[in-house]
């Protein structure tokens, strides 16, 4: 089989009805949200299929919901003879690809990111701030608005997701300045985000503190193959590595740009989003066009992308 990766969305990807499907469809999908509901004493399987939505929107929901429907469409790929070589996420997304990398193990995983919400809320309470995307400028004309809105308060370019795609984080006066001189420079759209926080951000100190604590106390291994970090666009196997990446992830640029490019320049010709949405494969598309990207949510979506990449094989 050619060469594979495996890519998992973030938080904002979340919709009500997100894995009902697999979970009517397939024994190991229900086995999934099982042992999740298990691990954090939430049904996450409820909250995912039926909602409501303000309440599956809530962070210390969303990411543990997203992250069990990625995990349920892996273990699916897994049970077909799909095998990825190397794994991304998009910054709760990390977490997932190292569960499919086997660096954490799922359970744990499910919780720190129960727990890794919770202190995203808190900090968004204690230190007030807010997020926007920026679509249309060219990352140097973002990091120029950046720089004079500081004038207004902390702002940070915080995911870099493509040549023309940047979400920005900070206090809120400072955001809003960014938007408008993003505006005043041409940007298509300067958009707030439905975020509780300035995640991503200075602002972000306090929840980096306590999730450095927790995965201190977690058990983390070398992954079984490498996985791309958010936070160096570098490929990281080792325990130690896997621990620090993670905590500096908070506090750091999601370098979503980058990370398709290492992707591409490693070979890898092909790879599987999986969770809710297809956002990663849209990104991709404008990253790097030559990246296959096949997104697997549902029953539909897997089926297709078992045909895809056996076809893909063939040729």
């Amino acid at each position: 089989m050619a060469k594979l990766a495996v890519l998992f969305p973030g938080q904002g990807a979340q919709h009500v009805g997100m894995g009902r499907e697999l979970h009517l469809a397939f024994p190991l999908a229900r086995a999934t949200y099982e042992a999740a509901a298990d691990a954090t004493a939430v049904d996450l399987a409820r909250l995912s299929f039926e909602g409501p939505e303000a309440e599956l929107r809530k962070t210390q929901n969303a990411q543990p919901a997203i992250l069990t429907h990625g995990v349920a469409c892996l273990r699916l790929l897994a049970e077909a003879g799909v095998e990825a070589q190397i794994a991304a996420g998009h910054s709760l997304g990390e977490y997932t690809a190292h569960v499919a990398a086997g660096s954490l193990d799922f359970e744990a995983a499910v919780r720190i990111v129960r727990r890794r919400g919770e202190l995203m809320y808190e900090a968004g309470l204690r230190r007030p701030g807010t997020m926007a995307a920026l679509l249309g400028l060219d990352r140097s004309a973002v990091g120029e608005v950046v720089e004079a809105a500081q004038a207004a308060g902390i702002v940070t370019a915080a995911n870099l997701n493509s040549p023309t795609q940047t979400v920005i984080s900070g206090e809120i006066a400072a955001v809003e300045r960014a938007c408008e001189l993003a505006r005043e420079r041409g940007a298509k759209r300067a958009i707030r985000l439905e975020v509780s926080g300035a995640f991503h951000s200075p602002l972000m100190e306090s929840a980096a503190a306590g999730l450095a604590e927790i995965l201190d106390a977690t058990p983390v291994t070398d992954a079984h193959f490498p996985v791309i970090a958010n936070s160096t666009a570098a490929p990281v196997d080792t325990a130690d590595a896997i621990r620090a990446t993670l905590k500096a992830q908070l506090l750091a640029p999601v370098r979503w740009e980058e990370s398709i490019r290492a992707l591409v320049a490693a070979g890898f010709t092909a790879a599987v989003e999986l969770g809710p949405g297809s956002v990663l494969k849209g990104l991709a598309r404008a990253i790097a066009p030559e990246l296959q990207v096949y997104a697997v949510g549902d029953p539909q979506g897997l089926e297709a992308a078992l045909a895809l990449l056996a076809a893909a094989e063939r040729t």
